[in-house]
C-alpha cells in the first residue's frame, strides 16, 4: 500500500532478495537496489532461498516529495553555504554544514559527519564541495552504499534538494 507504516521488523524485496531494516514508526521505500516497490516480511524461520509462502506485500510510490519542514529550515540557517538536514526519530531537525574541501561522513568518531547506526559504515562516504562546482559525493567503500534520490552511487553530483540515504538516515541537501 502507497506510503504504508508495516511497523518494526526485517523486510526483503520480492525482486532481488535485498533486504532492509525498518523501526516501527518508518515508512517503507523503494528498494535500494533496484527501484521496485514490493517487500515481504523476512522470517528468521525462512533461508534467503526460501523467500515465498503466504507472507504480507506492501506496494509504495515510486516517487517522494521533498518533507514540508525543509522549506522551514532553510530561513533558520544562519549564513550562506551548503548543508546536510536530517530529522531523527524525535522529529528534531539535524544540520550538518559542509566545509569546504573534503567532508567524511561515517560512524567513526574521526568523522566530519558523525551519524551513529550500525548500518553506517565507519568510512562511509566523502562529500567535495568545491566553489563555482557542484557539491560530490563518493562512496568510501561504504557496505550498505550510497544512495542519491533513491539511485545508488559510487560517485555522483548533490543539487539543492536531492535526497542522500546513507544507512538508514535520509539527509537532504541544502544551498543557500
Amino acid at each position: 500500500m502507497t506510503g504504508s507504516v508495516p511497523g518494526a521488523g526485517t523486510f526483503f524485496c520480492v525482486e532481488c532478495g535485498s533486504q532492509l531494516s525498518l523501526n516501527e514508526n518508518d515508512h517503507l521505500p523503494t528498494c535500494p537496489r533496484c527501484g521496485t516497490s514490493v517487500f515481504r516480511r523476512d522470517s528468521i524461520f525462512e533461508s534467503m532461498q526460501e523467500h515465498g509462502g503466504t507472507t504480507a506485500e506492501f506496494e509504495i510510490a515510486t516517487e517522494l516529495a521533498p518533507p514540508t519542514w525543509l522549506a522551514g529550515l532553510r530561513s533558520e540557517l544562519p549564513r550562506n553555504g551548503r548543508y546536510l538536514a536530517c530529522r531523527n526519530e524525535d522529529d528534531a531537525t539535524c544540520v550538518f554544514p559542509i566545509k569546504s574541501g573534503w567532508t567524511r561522513v561515517g560512524r567513526s568518531v574521526a568523522a566530519d559527519i558523525r551519524l551513529d547506526d550500525p548500518s553506517v559504515s565507519r568510512r562511509h562516504a566523502l562529500l567535495v564541495s568545491e566553489r563555482d562546482e557542484s557539491l560530490r559525493i563518493l562512496d568510501d567503500r561504504s557496505l550498505n552504499g550510497v544512495f542519491v534520490n533513491g539511485e545508488l552511487v559510487e560517485w555522483g553530483t548533490v543539487l539543492d534538494g536531492d535526497e542522500l540515504r546513507i544507512g538508514r538516515y535520509q539527509l537532504f541537501a541544502i544551498e543557500n
